[in-house]
């Protein structure tokens, strides 16, 4: 599978797995538009690459329409009703696995039904069995285990192997499978059968939603039938800023998607003058510490936001932000939050549709927790919440997680739109500054951008690291400058890490010329017809 494509006129799509790459291809070349390849594709990476994403998991978009108008699509899922702190009184913070983990609404499936409601104002006209096909055939045929699967499975086994559903679902003969192992999810297969037929409404309100309940019931999860029926994907407007190369667009709370803009904000009033410079590197790596401040400061379920999150993106707020970096030391950095795993995908069209899509269980598996009925695999993404009455994400029924979830877009002034994306956690606003200001500001080729080196500050993977991890392929006076400067460096035996995430990104030029990448530590590409 390719990692990179250009040149194509009708469509393009990029994604970490590559039989989501073909599924999105095939869609675009059957005459689907972006929305259409995208569900295909989400549907797909569901069914092969269950260790980051499946349809028990939430999503968010942000599509850029024809018109050049910009929309969130959001889709997460809310806690239960049973979602009480009573409930984990035996626990000092929510378990993150098992059946208490599995405490919010899966959303996903809600976003799908949402762009494609917004696909057909855009001319959608494929049925939705031809876009989940490939997605049964894989969950019901077979897929190939990839080496990150199997590597992740043995890892966590201790923590999985356990839980209900996983062993039978996830394990083979009780061990973890081999990379190139094939394994089934029939269950899975038959709830995307059936929802292909019926409609992708009956997930949440008709025969698959009344499965779902009565399994979540059965291994005591704190999530309700009547939960489900309540459960709607909306629309809503992105965050943006605007820079010197163009207008940058995230999703607004839940999401952490402020502090990815915050990040290119700050990093643009320090005025780096070269790429894969101290300067370069040293001032994102700063600007993301007062991102993240400024995150933990106010992000939050929507509806307990007292002021308008647009504030840290006033001038004032920004200037006075990055005032208080110092350019040649690392400041104090505290220990964040912020761990997962989850996929972006994008894709683009002639019309000038682009979409930039992000979907996830949050950890590795989510909640581990595989519903015998349906093979819905549950996520964990409730496990953000705390169990202080306090806290800023303190755990309610009804409210809305922090989401590490975050795609991104930016309309360029040169004409470009650009759709990016990544996974990891707290890695997810750095590697797409990485992308960004390396592809916009320093003008490296998009595959260049991807494949370039690395860092990380902060957790991801389920680690508890916190300090600054770097792929091995830096220059060293570049290394030892940070380490002067203060950095808690640690350089990284890999000179491609899965600890960094998968990137990827869409671009639709202005001669109507269409590119896609994606990133060598994946096991995807980019494809386009």
């Amino acid at each position: 599978m390719d990692l990179h494509t250009a040149g194509h006129r009708q469509g393009v799509v990029a994604a970490p797995h590559h039989a989501a790459v073909e599924a999105g291809r095939a869609t675009l070349a059957a005459g689907g538009n972006a929305l259409e390849a995208m569900v295909a594709m989400a549907a797909t990476i569901a069914a092969v690459y269950p260790h980051m994403t499946q349809i028990g998991g939430d999503g968010f978009w942000l599509v850029h329409q024809p018109s050049g108008r910009v929309r969130a699509l959001m889709a997460p899922g809310r806690a239960g009703a049973n979602a009480r702190r009573e409930l984990y009184r035996e626990h000092e913070t929510i378990p993150p696995r098992g059946p208490l983990a599995a405490l919010t609404v899966p959303g996903a499936i809600a976003g799908w039904m949402l762009a494609l409601e917004v696909a057909r104002v855009h001319g959608a006209r494929l049925p939705l069995p031809d876009l989940l096909e490939p997605a049964i055939r894989h969950a019901k045929d077979g897929y190939t285990v990839t080496r990150s699967q199997a590597r992740l499975t043995a890892e966590k086994l201790a923590e999985l192997k356990d839980v209900p559903g996983f062993a039978h679902t996830f394990l083979v003969d009780g061990r973890p499978p081999d990379a190139g192992a094939t394994l089934r999810q029939p269950a899975l297969a038959a709830t995307l059968d059936h929802l292909a037929q019926a409609g992708l409404d009956d997930y949440y309100r008709g025969d698959v939603a009344r499965e779902i309940a009565a399994d979540l019931d059965r291994v005591g999860s704190p999530v309700t039938r009547g939960d489900l029926e309540r459960c709607r994907a909306s629309l809503a407007e992105p965050l943006s800023v605007a820079l010197e190369a163009g207008t940058v667009f995230n999703t607004p709370p839940p999401t952490q998607g402020l502090a990815s803009l915050i990040i290119l904000a700050l990093f643009e009033r320090l005025r780096a003058p070269d790429g894969e410079s101290f300067d370069h590197l040293h001032g994102l790596i700063e600007a993301t510490k007062r991102a993240f401040a400024a995150r933990d400061r106010v992000v939050t379920d929507p509806d307990r936001i007292q002021q308008p999150v647009e504030r840290y993106l006033d001038a004032g707020f920004l200037d006075g932000e990055a005032r208080r970096i110092d350019r040649r030391k690392a400041a104090h950095w505290p220990l964040p939050y912020g761990e997962g795993d989850t996929v972006w995908m994008g894709a683009a069209d002639a019309s000038g549709l682009v979409v930039s899509y992000i979907q996830s269980l949050y950890w590795e598996f989510g909640s581990g927790v595989v519903l015998p009925a349906t093979g819905v695999l549950m996520q964990n993404r409730g496990a953000s919440f705390s169990l202080e009455p306090g806290a800023l994400n303190a755990l309610a029924p009804g409210r809305l997680p922090f989401h590490t979830l975050n795609p991104a877009l930016a309309v360029l002034a040169d004409g470009r739109v650009l759709a990016y994306g990544a996974m990891g956690g707290d890695g997810q606003p750095q590697t797409q500054a990485a992308l960004f200001t390396r592809h916009v500001r320093y003008r490296a080729p998009l595959d260049r951008a991807i494949d370039a080196p690395r860092w990380l500050l902060g957790r991801t993977w389920g680690s508890t690291h916190t300090n600054l991890r770097m792929e091995a392929r830096f220059d060293g006076a570049l290394v030892e400058g940070l380490l002067a400067a203060g950095h808690d460096v640690e350089l990284l035996a890999d000179a491609y890490s899965d600890v960094m995430g998968h990137a990827g990104a869409v671009v639709l030029h202005p001669d109507g010329t269409l590119e896609g990448a994606h990133d060598p530590r994946a096991d995807g590409g980019a494809a386009g017809v």
